[in-house]
């Protein structure tokens, strides 16, 4: 008797490997959009989940945002109540404008997955990200600047959430929801050429980096995403233990910089964080800009440098303006950072 299709084969065992750490009995759910990724999600979960103990559930979240939403959500749960899984549950959301359409409805959705899994007890939930996500959520991170800790892409697990598919193509969870007979949905703003940057770039971006560069641009993006990952996992516990070292308790003593007028905010030992290499100060420099509140979206490598110059090239220069009213400054010794409702 011949073998499944490849590519399920390859979904049931990517599904397989991502949950081997659960507990037998668990329940794990299914972040179904109804779309090929997630549907072909669904179908490897039905099949892979209950044969390793486990069982499976899924949440289709309705943000509500196009005309007929509700009723291709309606469509999706019953296609997976169709394969086996349940619960299955329709969550309803209200999207934001708070940080723009994209994330507000990323957040909405997060939100509703959380509200979920913890109602239902649930011990993991598989989302749909593919390779394909993983190669743009890369090219985005370098459009911004950002550093290596973005461009590392999407974890694998984070928490409760576990992304089986990121070494996956779309093309080949098309394959998956064909052989099980499913009928994705096929969201035209995904591929639109004009709409969020995230479907431009797929639209446009991407077939053009093929077109030039060949068509293994998107792995090679996702080998630059797991390398890069495997660095700041070694890197951001040092970077961590730095900012544990560094931070300091005022005594009111000069440290070299002339008295001023003491400043309220978190103090960290300028001596201690000058010691240490570039990599792991900045990456310091950055925790402790989060932990005053400025927020990871905003927060630059030019905002980095400004508090690193502070410690590595003090000349008298003043504070440090911050995202979302945070600030930095320099004061007898010490780098203080303050949020905006305890600032200077």
């Amino acid at each position: 008797m011949a073998g499944p299709h490849p590519d399920v084969a390859a979904a049931r065992l990517a599904v397989r490997t991502a949950v081997e750490d659960l507990p037998g009995g668990a329940l794990v759910l299914v972040a179904c959009s109804g779309g090929p990724d997630s549907l072909a999600l669904a179908a490897a979960a039905a099949f892979a989940l209950p044969r390793a103990g486990l069982r499976a559930g899924a949440v289709v979240v309705d943000h509500g945002l196009q005309e007929g939403s509700a009723d291709v959500a309606a469509r999706a749960a019953a296609q997976c109540r169709a394969l086996g899984l349940d619960p299955v549950e329709v969550r309803r959301v209200e999207v934001g404008a708070a940080g723009g359409m994209e994330a507000a409805a990323r957040d909405a959705r997060y939100g509703a997955l959380d509200e979920a899994a913890a109602r239902l007890s649930a011990a993991a939930v598989l989302l749909g990200h593919t390779l394909d996500d993983q190669a743009e959520t890369v090219l985005l991170g370098l459009a911004r600047g950002s550093g290596a800790r973005s461009l590392a892409g999407m974890a694998a697990a984070r928490g409760i959430l576990r992304r089986p598919l990121l070494g996956m193509r779309r093309a080949q969870l098309l394959e998956v929801c064909a052989a099980a007979g499913l009928d994705p949905w096929h969201d035209p703003t995904n591929t639109d050429p004009h709409g969020p940057r995230r479907s431009a770039l797929r639209a446009r971006v991407m077939p053009a980096l093929a077109e030039v560069l060949g068509p293994g641009v998107p792995e090679a993006l996702a080998r630059t995403a797991a390398q890069l990952r495997e660095d700041a996992e070694a890197l951001d516990p040092l970077a961590a233990r730095l900012l544990e070292d560094a931070t300091r308790a005022d005594d009111g003593a000069p440290r070299g910089d002339g008295p001023r007028e003491a400043a309220v905010g978190q103090r960290y030992d300028v001596a201690t964080l000058a010691a240490e290499p570039p990599a792991i100060r900045r990456r310091t420099l950055r925790l402790a800009a989060l932990a005053a509140g400025a927020g990871a979206g905003a927060l630059s490598r030019e905002h980095v440098l400004a508090l690193d110059a502070l410690v590595v090239a003090y000349r008298g220069q003043g504070p440090v303006a911050l995202p979302d009213g945070a600030r930095g400054q320099r004061e007898r010794g010490m780098l203080i950072l303050s949020g905006p409702e305890v600032g200077p």
